[in-house]
């Protein structure tokens, strides 16, 4: 809390002139705000004022200070207030003798409009009753004397209670030093003459509660924190930034001893580890939704949202319940995946009509996407080395989609072009093994449904793909690399088109094969001298 000294108001200070301004039922005499003080300051200031051709008028020492004759007296009219400078009029006051010699009086410097002291004073209560004066000094240059009552700050107020029990029973004023937010302190001292204060809360902004909060909490108005904490409760907060200052105030109040359990159950829930469980409801929410529309916004919202989950450090035990609930929900949509390729080859199946056949190609077509929006989620959180594991076991899976129609098949092989892709950028990093049974399962399937992926997936980038395929291969034994390119440049010259084009990496393929034992050996030729020699 700011310093309190005591001050008595002695004749040759300066005077501070009350100012007329907007009372309230209870006689809250409500203070301007900073911007309210800066304008009648310039609209007041005789400095900013043309020079006249007259000279100043001539003062005396022990002339009294008094108020422009154009300047009325306070009146009752609501909202108006008025502000005097008493640096200004000390500046007019000084006797000629204390100019500086051989200086013009009309060309003094003139002090900034900033730089001259700008104070005000308030009543409270019923005017001319009161029986205590408070002395505000801000750190913006006002300069705030409050007429306040003694009953009043000590009924509402513990730190003023304290503060007037310690000094003795006829102090008649106090000066605060250093308010760093005068107007929300005068604000907050009115409130301690206000009978309904949540009707006064209720019209100001989130940002304004807070410095009253916080204000309340250096002068331990408790009714005034305990209003503003209801207030906090029930009013939304805008933005996460406004959420963040909320939060940071009351927690601080919290460690304080002072009750904010309401306004903090908005950002956090008393039931244990309920993360799991909710996480797996939403996710199954959306794996399940037939509605497109619907469905393809919310799997870009929870894709962003476990993005930013990502984001956060220290919470690697968040990061293990997530995991194991997407793989949970990627073994059941594969589960489900199979069971309608198996029902898809059934030789009855092929007799049906085309009405009969469709709702099992749209519910292939629906899981085949569930997958592959799991395993976006799987790479971006690189935890997806053991969904390529588990994809590239499915043999019987890869089986059976040869004996299927391509128009209902092709779905799948995005889900495989993905984890090359993946593999290719370095999002996931399965063993060797893994990758090698990954190309024998699924390479194949994909070269075959190729035009289609091309012509009837929309997020089908043919250049990343073939560029992922072409990397994966790549990591593999050199020997493996010769097989599965042979294999695929068999493909590529009756497809054409129709087939990923592997080029680039055929060409690095090449050069390991047929190039590089030749510039090694002739980069280590003692090595390749003593390997001759060895044979012989």
């Amino acid at each position: 809390m700011a310093e309190i000294r005591l001050a008595r108001v002695e004749q040759g200070q300066t005077k501070i002139r009350n100012v007329p301004i907007a009372v309230t039922p209870e006689g809250f005499w409500c203070c301007p705000s900073p911007v309210v003080f800066q304008k009648t300051l310039k609209a007041q200031n005789p400095l900013n004022k043309p020079k006249s051709s007259s000279p100043p008028p001539k003062t005396t020492a022990q002339k009294k200070v008094t108020t422009p004759l154009n300047e009325k007296r306070p009146t009752s009219t609501p909202l108006r207030s008025g502000v005097a400078s008493d640096g200004q009029r000390n500046l007019r006051s000084d006797p000629p003798g204390m100019s500086a010699p051989n200086m013009v009086p009309e060309r003094t410097p003139r002090p900034k409009t900033e730089n001259v002291p700008r104070k005000v004073a308030i009543e409270f209560g019923e005017p001319g009753t009161s029986n205590l004066k408070v002395v505000l000094l801000g750190k913006q240059g006002f300069c705030v004397k409050l007429s306040v009552h003694k009953n009043v700050l000590v009924e509402n107020s513990s730190f003023f209670a304290d503060k007037l029990l310690e000094e003795q029973s006829g102090l008649s004023c106090l000066e605060i030093d250093d308010c760093e937010d005068i107007e929300i302190y005068v604000e907050t001292v009115g409130l301690m003459y206000c009978k309904d204060m949540k009707q006064r809360l209720i019209k100001q902004s989130v940002s304004r509660v807070l410095r009253i909060l916080k204000v309340a909490e250096l002068l331990g108005f408790s009714l005034c924190i305990k209003s503003c904490l209801e207030y906090l409760e029930a009013v939304p907060w805008v933005g996460q930034e406004e959420e963040e200052k909320v939060v940071s105030s009351v927690l601080r109040l919290q460690g304080e001893g002072i009750g904010v359990t309401p306004v903090l159950k908005r950002v956090s829930s008393d039931v244990s580890n309920p993360q799991k469980d909710t996480l797996s409801h939403i996710v199954d929410l959306v794996l399940k939704s037939n509605e497109e529309r619907g469905r393809r916004e919310m799997k870009s919202v929870v894709l962003k949202l476990l993005r930013e989950n990502n984001s956060v450090p220290n919470c690697a035990g968040s990061a293990d319940i997530c995991n194991e609930t997407l793989y949970a929900s990627c073994r059941s949509c594969l589960n489900s995946l199979l069971s309608l390729f198996r029902q898809a080859t059934e030789p009855e199946f092929a007799d049906k009509s085309v009405n009969g056949k469709d709702p099992v190609v749209k519910q292939i077509s629906l899981e085949a996407d569930n997958l592959s929006w799991l395993l976006e989620i799987l790479a971006e959180r690189q935890a997806a080395d053991e969904f390529a594991l588990i994809w590239a076991s499915q043999q019987e899976l890869a089986a059976l989609h040869t004996k299927m129609t391509i128009v209902s098949r092709y779905h799948v092989s995005c889900i495989t072009a993905r984890l090359f892709v993946g593999i290719g950028r370095g999002e996931l990093l399965p063993p060797k093994d893994t990758r090698h049974l990954l190309l024998q399962t699924w390479l194949q399937p994909l070269i075959n449904d190729y035009s289609w992926l091309q012509h009837g997936c929309r997020s089908f980038d043919r250049k990343v793909v073939e560029e992922g395929i072409g990397r994966t291969i790549l990591t593999l034994p050199l020997e493996d690399q010769q097989s599965i390119l042979l294999s695929w440049l068999g493909s590529f010259l009756k497809a054409g088109d129709n087939c990923p084009n592997l080029q680039r990496a055929f060409e690095v393929w090449w050069r390991r094969t047929f190039i590089r034992p030749y510039v090694d050996a002739q980069g280590n030729p003692e090595q390749s001298d003593s390997s001759m020699t060895s044979k012989e």
